[in-house]
């Protein structure tokens, strides 16, 4: 977590009354280097427990092209996230800003962002999707599954983002396989490039293909909304949303002139809320993947309860439901070790006034936070876990895997070297 400060010489000048020690490193670069640098090792990090062993765990550095305050103290961390709106607002690097756009959802702050979570979130929680997402889950999984029998060797870093992806965009559009998903998913592969890039919008420039990639979704996404949108307006009966575009296009409905969602900001958060489907859900998988096998006595007890769960099934003659999947201890608690151990979202925060943080709220009794917290709790963070599970669960029972050696690259964002090269022979 990393709070932003206004100008690099306040982090100097008020030293006095308590800016937490550190170095601002070399002009305009700061220690920018040395944290990259630190991203392409094994070792990400070093670059904070070098600082955290001089200066504390809560120092000042200099990134990105801005000075900042960087906590990695988790009680500090869990309390930025309870005082969020009123002491601390998100801020992002200028590639994320342009990209996503003044309306968006990460940037977004106050009632039209509670307004906002509210809804999805209350959706991604109603019984009906559940089940019926449960259902979609696992008919991704068990066909893309399917297709490596007789693959000689698979990259799980590229096969788990076809299942997420293709989930993803049903949960928010309805969008099923075809044409439509393949254009979807290259342009958004396009578009997400340059979430950390250089800020410089010349033709050519990773900005300027990512931003064209954008115009490109928005253009399909746009279309789709709209077509929704005159379907609802032709009849008054009032059915069970099926998708996130329903649920935004029927608060709006109900909502007063004023407070009416245009179009295009329904477009453009629907666009941003595919970034689970290609980003963080399908590396959570493949992480778990590669942490299960460099540990032999893990993966045995995963692939035991899940073992017990499919002759359950098969013995009762039952449909798989999403509480199976939640009531499977060791399974749970290895995807939340595999959140843990890779920390796959970094949190970065403005201060909006000056504050000493002795006096935030410490006294908390959790500070296991991948899904964020407070205001910016993920509303997705229950299909996150199912999706993941669904994986591990047809994974072990259905293959033995022998991964291929490989690393993990922290920067710009978490990858796999090689994207996990795995071999698989049926059990």
């Amino acid at each position: 977590m990393k709070t932003k400060t206004k100008k690099k010489e306040n982090l100097e000048k008020k030293s006095d009354w308590g800016v937490p020690k550190g170095s601002l490193g070399w002009p305009l670069i700061g220690e920018t280097l040395d944290f990259i640098a630190s991203g392409y090792t094994s070792r990400p990090v070093s670059f904070m427990d070098k600082r955290k062993l001089l200066y504390g765990k809560v120092f000042k550095t200099h990134l990105l092209g801005t000075p900042i305050i960087v906590s990695t103290d988790p009680d500090v961390n869990k309390a930025v996230l309870q005082n969020h709106g009123n002491t601390f607002v998100s801020a992002y690097p200028k590639s994320i800003r342009e990209l996503l756009g003044e309306h968006s959802i990460l940037q977004m702050n106050g009632n039209l962002q509670k307004r906002l979570h509210a809804l999805i979130g209350g959706f991604l929680r109603t019984p009906q999707l559940k089940a019926r997402i449960t259902r979609h889950i696992e008919n991704c999984v068990r066909l893309t599954l399917g297709s490596w029998q007789h693959m000689q060797m698979l990259h799980v870093q590229e096969e788990t983002k076809k299942i997420t992806f293709e989930v993803l965009v049903n949960v928010l559009m309805s969008v099923g396989p075809g044409e439509d998903l393949d254009f979807l998913k290259r342009e958004f592969e396009e578009f997400i490039k340059g979430l950390i890039c250089l800020p410089i919008k010349l033709p050519g420039t990773r900005l300027y293909k990512s931003l064209k990639a954008k115009e490109r979704l928005l253009k399909m996404v746009k279309k789709i909304v709209e077509e929704r949108k005159s379907a609802m307006e032709k009849t008054d009966e009032k059915e069970m949303p099926k998708d996130a575009v329903d649920v935004l296009l029927r608060d709006s409905e109900e909502a007063s002139e004023k407070q009416s969602l245009p179009l295009d900001f329904i477009s453009g958060n629907i666009i941003e809320m595919m970034i689970p489907g290609e980003e963080t859900v399908p590396m959570a998988m493949t992480l778990a993947v590669k942490f299960l096998s460099d540990c032999s006595v893990a993966l045995h007890q995963l692939m035991e309860e899940n073992m017990e769960l499919k002759k359950q099934k098969k013995d009762s003659g039952e449909d798989y439901s999403w509480t199976d999947y939640w009531s499977l201890p060791f399974t749970q608690n290895v995807i939340s070790e595999t959140l843990r151990l890779s920390n796959i979202i970094n949190g970065l925060w403005k201060a909006l006034k000056d504050i000493d943080i002795r006096n935030l709220e410490l006294l908390l009794n959790n500070s296991f936070t991948p899904f964020g917290g407070g205001q910016r709790l993920c509303p997705g963070l229950e299909l996150s876990r199912l999706e993941i599970s669904i994986f591990l669960h047809h994974l072990v029972t259905t293959y033995r895997c022998v991964a291929q050696e490989d690393e993990i690259v922290y920067f710009p964002t978490v990858k796999m070297k090689k994207k996990l090269p795995i071999k698989v022979t049926p059990l």
